[in-house]
Formats: structure tokens, C-alpha cells, sequence
């Protein structure tokens, strides 16, 4: 009764209840964040993880533009039925160049963190043109539309050297050349050796089938990237962490 009888008197005093509930925040927060200042790297370095190239970093602004993240997740969650279905689960250093990430558990339409290679660039045109042509159940709307809009990469160095400024490891020559390599990764005469000796294994190709770069273009090399960059078949988890 008499800890009741103290605990009133917090609940009694809107200065005393600020003050110790910013306390209790501050040592929470203390004790979450302090330990990280003593890792050397909070996420775990994983091999083929690389930048986007300027053509999939393009196609993920539109992603992002187009709301497609609203009703598709890139996060399979280790648990027997999502790693069935996607497979292997998510590893944070996949998203470590993602401003901002695309992690999250609702979902309306399947997870994509794996959708890479699973289906041919005519699949995907297919699909984004007329969802329902290829899956009849979807509720998708039609992107259509992205076939029309010529990609506009006027931008595109000052966009390499944005993500730099936050963590992302351009380098100068990638963004010197990074209009050239956009306009080669979806040219069939384009020098693709280029473009793969600066971001391997990206998808190269007309990926949309028309003489011009388009927005359609941009999209799908963005989601036939998606969760190919690490060999599974290899990859074994630090267990030092």
C-alpha cells in the first residue's frame, strides 16, 4: 500500500511525471544506443553486396515514386513459410546502400527482396503493363504508362553523388561515367563489359523492348537486381557476431 500511495504522488505531478519519464527515456535510450560505439561495424559486411548501378538506381526512385513499396515488402522474415515461399531471409547488408530501405511486413502482394532473375524481362513488362494478363487475381494497377516516359538522367550524376555524401561508395570515376553506363546497361550495342566491371551482375539488355530509355527501362533493371547479389549457395553468417 504505501509504494500506491507513491506512486500517486508521481501520477499527482505533471512536473515530477515529465521528469522521471524523461529519465526513464534517457537511460533506455542509453543503454540501446551506448553499445554501438563499440562494434566496428553494426552490419555485417557481406560479399557481392555493391551500389546500385545508375540505371537500377534510377528504376528504384520510381519504385519508390509509384507507391510500389505500399503493397510489396523486401523483407522475407526467417520463419519456415516466408523462406519456403521467397527464400533465403533478408540479410541487413542487402540494404545497407538503400536510402531509405524498403523493410517492412505489410504486404498486399508477395515479397520482392528475391524477385530478381525469377522472371524474364518480358514477364515484367507484361506484368507491369497489364497486371491482370499474367496473374488474374492481382488488384495491381496498370504502369503502362512508364513506356511512354522517357527516362530523364540529367540528374543522374548529382544523384551518385548525393547517396556518396551519406555512406555510398561511388567512386569518382563511376559517377564520371555514370550517364554513359545509364544509357549502355539497356543499349543491346551498348559496352556492357563496362558496365559490369564497375556493378556485377547487373541485368544488361533492352529490358522494355523500345529504342528509347524509359522509365519502364529503369524499373525493371531495378527489380531484376532485387536479391541477386548474394550466392546463397556460399554465404555462411559471421557466428563471431
Amino acid at each position: 500500500m504505501a509504494f500506491i500511495d507513491k506512486h500517486a504522488v508521481l501520477e499527482r505531478s505533471p512536473t515530477l511525471l515529465l521528469v522521471s519519464s524523461l529519465l526513464v527515456v534517457t537511460v533506455g535510450g542509453i543503454v540501446e544506443i551506448a553499445p554501438l560505439f563499440w562494434l566496428e561495424n553494426t552490419i555485417e559486411e557481406v560479399e557481392g553486396v555493391r551500389p546500385y548501378s545508375p540505371l537500377e538506381l534510377k528504376g528504384r526512385d520510381i519504385y519508390i515514386r509509384e507507391g510500389c513499396y505500399v503493397c510489396h515488402s523486401q523483407m522475407i522474415r526467417p520463419m519456415r513459410d516466408e523462406v519456403e515461399r521467397y527464400g533465403h531471409y533478408s540479410l541487413a547488408a542487402e540494404s545497407m546502400y538503400d536510402h531509405p530501405f524498403q523493410w517492412g511486413s505489410k504486404r498486399t502482394g508477395p515479397d520482392l527482396a528475391r524477385v530478381g532473375g525469377r522472371y524474364s524481362d518480358a514477364w515484367h513488362l507484361d506484368h507491369l503493363i497489364d497486371p491482370q494478363s499474367v496473374v488474374p487475381e492481382s488488384i495491381m494497377p496498370k504502369y503502362g504508362f512508364l513506356l511512354e516516359a522517357e527516362l530523364d538522367g540529367d540528374d543522374i550524376e548529382a544523384l551518385l553523388s548525393t547517396h556518396r555524401l551519406v555512406g555510398v561508395p561511388y567512386t569518382d570515376e563511376q559517377i564520371e561515367v555514370s550517364y554513359a553506363d545509364m544509357i549502355a546497361q539497356a543499349d543491346p550495342d551498348g559496352d556492357w563489359d563496362a558496365v559490369l566491371e564497375r556493378y556485377p551482375g547487373a541485368a544488361v539488355g533492352n529490358f522494355d523492348g523500345q529504342p528509347a530509355l524509359t522509365e519502364m527501362d529503369a524499373l525493371i533493371a531495378y527489380m531484376q537486381v532485387l536479391g541477386t547479389m548474394v550466392d546463397f549457395s556460399t554465404f555462411t553468417p559471421d557466428a563471431s557476431r
